[in-house]
């Protein structure tokens, strides 16, 4: 056999080879971004995510990417057991935490002989609002009074990350962390709590990339949730100092946390080429709801309570909000190896369709467990259509459907019919346009509320809140 064939062939083996292997994963996600906080969705011109950029200029970004919930504990409920959380009783953060008999990613990749991990903000273990688990648990409790430390620690183990499918975890928000290994290098301890010196987005970003280094032989699954743009704002002089003094303090706070969070995608991006693993690796950008702006995003002194910088433009409304800026948010899978490069992809997706994805590229079998779908044959065009035929959510006093362009939205007692491809939005209601639509999407809406765990579609306000923000937003609708 001539030399040139030889190499031939033992490209084509490899080639073969390394297609047929597993991709590592690692799902990032981000915590109260709105849609416009990457440069690469062109809504802002102060943002700077050159790496977060280069995800999406490199792989596929979702311009009609959605979470099920416009709130932390529900979205991230939905998007680790691929399941609509309202099956389980989760419908927002006074609840239950996430109920320990239901199987979440890290559980399924395990069983695929995958290593698993996770860093950063877990929120769903039990807390003093959910009122539902502490009448069942702890009914000793005086509901009107109880706070954080009324619940122990030991009551909370179980819940815990450690517990929940990670073999690795380095739990935490800002400097305290709930951790099996340690940045120096220490593996396979006792979950445990830890003070961790730095600047928490790095830290999350070097506990990451420890993982990555510690299983770079065997396939791997990483959960990076940083606990950002989220107040308390916070960032260091590094990252303060790239973005002008002339503008609101929060909204540069939130550009530096965002910078601090690109300068991360950079540095994991880097470890995997470093290692030889960037090409077979699979990326998930994704934020867990819209932001937070308060109505008006008023630069309120401080760090606290309030805007957090971000912005949900151009979508109307806000985190807590069915509207599209509570739950419409950046949205970028990244895998070389396996995707085309520098696609834009406008059919709808959500949160839930990372867990179906990543029990098929893991090789298990699909399951009717799950409410998501596998994106990645939609994306490589071997599978035509939308990858879903509606997509729904419950919240507060809120409920909606979208299917194809068209969105139902119910807040307490009021109706609206939107198409959310238009140059309108959510400005324009629909909803004597094109009534018989109307009624076919509530009609659909109505059929999923009945499959819930606390059936139906609300009817009324659930809080003064739901009020406020329909008043604010929807009010002049026409």
């Amino acid at each position: 056999m001539k030399k040139t064939s030889f190499l031939i062939l033992l490209f084509l083996i490899h080639a073969q080879t390394f297609a047929q292997a597993k991709p590592n994963i690692i799902v990032i996600f981000t915590d109260d971004q709105g849609y416009a906080d990457i440069g690469v969705n062109g809504q802002v011109d102060d943002i700077k995510t050159p790496n977060i950029d280069l995800l999406a200029k490199t792989g596929v970004r979702m311009t009609a990417g959605y979470v099920t919930a416009p709130q932390c504990i529900p979205s991230r409920a939905g998007l680790l057991s691929g399941r609509y959380q309202q099956r389980f009783g989760l419908d927002h953060n006074g609840t239950i935490p996430l109920p320990l008999d239901e199987t979440l990613i890290s559980q399924r990749m395990q069983k695929a002989g995958y290593v698993t991990g996770m860093t950063g903000k877990w929120h769903l273990e039990p807390n003093h609002q959910q009122e539902k688990w502490l009448k069942e648990h702890m009914p000793e409790l005086n509901i009107k009074t109880v706070k954080p430390s009324d619940i122990p620690f030991e009551r909370k183990i179980p819940y815990m990350s450690s517990n929940r499918g990670f073999d690795d975890t380095f739990q935490g928000y800002i400097q305290d962390y709930w951790t099996t290994y340690t940045l120096d290098g220490e593996r396979n301890m006792e979950a445990h709590w830890i003070k961790q010196a730095g600047y928490r987005l790095d830290i999350q970003t070097d506990a990451t990339v420890k993982f990555i280094e510690n299983n770079k032989d065997k396939p791997f699954f990483y959960y990076t949730s940083y606990f950002a743009p989220h107040v308390p704002l916070g960032a260091t002089k590094k990252y303060m100092d790239r973005f002008p003094e002339d503008m609101p303090k929060r909204r540069q706070y939130c550009l530096a946390m965002m910078s601090a969070i690109d300068d991360g995608v950079g540095k994991i991006k880097e470890t995997l080429k470093k290692l030889g693993l960037d090409e077979n690796t699979v990326i998930f950008f994704i934020s867990d709801n819209g932001a937070p702006i308060k109505l008006n995003m008023a630069d309120t002194p401080g760090v606290g309570p309030g805007w957090d910088g971000s912005k949900n433009t151009p979508w109307v409304g806000e985190k807590g909000m069915l509207s599209e800026g509570g739950i419409r948010i950046p949205y970028i899978i990244n895998w070389p190896a396996g995707l085309p490069k520098g696609l834009v992809y406008d059919k709808p997706v959500i949160s839930l369709d990372v867990a179906a994805t990543c029990i098929a590229l893991a090789g298990l079998p699909e399951t009717d467990e799950l409410d998501g779908t596998n994106l990645i044959p939609y994306l490589n065009n071997t599978k035509k259509g939308d990858p879903h035929q509606a997509l729904f959510w419950r919240f507060w006093g809120q409920s909606a459907v979208r299917m194809g362009d068209y969105k139902f939205l119910k807040s307490g007692k009021h109706e609206y019919l939107f198409d959310v491809t238009s140059a309108a939005h959510e400005n324009e209601n629909l909803i004597n346009t094109y009534p018989r639509k109307a009624k076919v999407l509530k009609k659909r809406l109505k059929q999923w509320g009945q499959e819930l765990k606390n059936s139906g579609i609300p009817t009324k306000d659930f809080n003064e809140q739901d009020s406020v923000f329909r008043n604010h937003y929807l009010k002049s609708v026409k």
